[in-house]
């Protein structure tokens, strides 16, 4: 699965001002029902719900947040850059400043997890966050985020 199958140049936010996670998922909730035309408050609501079972901050300054609506019709993304790091309540207690979320069909099932390994796997690479980091414009985050691995090695 490659991340241009899941996510679009226009749904990456390359400096997201929000001061608190919440804030967050309800501006990517917003961009997200603009791309895809779900609801803003379902997908929010869905991704407060997925955050109550624990944080989807993976660490590192990344957050993958997710969440499963029946009235979605394909598993997409949106990323964003923040402007300045956010608590997130993170498995290692650092906030994020790189966040991926996805949203899906409620019966998603496997391909809903190959997508978040998938991201996860490019927000650990840490050449690839770097890069993130330092780029400030939505075009050259996309390049970024969609460029094809140099190996195919886990």
């Amino acid at each position: 699965m490659r991340l241009t199958d899941l996510i679009a140049p226009d749904a990456v936010v390359a400096s997201l001002r929000a001061g608190t996670k919440k804030l967050v998922l309800q501006e990517l909730s917003e961009r997200a029902a603009r791309i895809s035309g779900l609801p803003p408050r379902e997908i929010f609501n869905a991704l407060l719900q997925r955050e109550r079972l624990g944080s989807t901050g993976t660490g590192s300054g990344v957050a993958l947040p997710h969440a499963k609506l029946k009235k979605c019709q394909r598993i997409f993304g949106v990323f964003a850059r923040l402007e300045k790091p956010v608590d997130f309540e993170s498995i290692d207690g650092e906030p994020v400043d790189l966040v991926l979320m996805l949203v899906a069909p409620e019966f998603a099932g496997a391909d809903h997890l190959k997508a978040l390994a998938r991201v996860a796997r490019v927000l650990r690479d840490i050449t690839i966050a770097a890069k993130l980091r330092a780029t400030h414009d939505p075009a050259a985050l996309y390049a970024v985020l969609t460029q094809e691995p140099a190996s195919n090695a886990a």
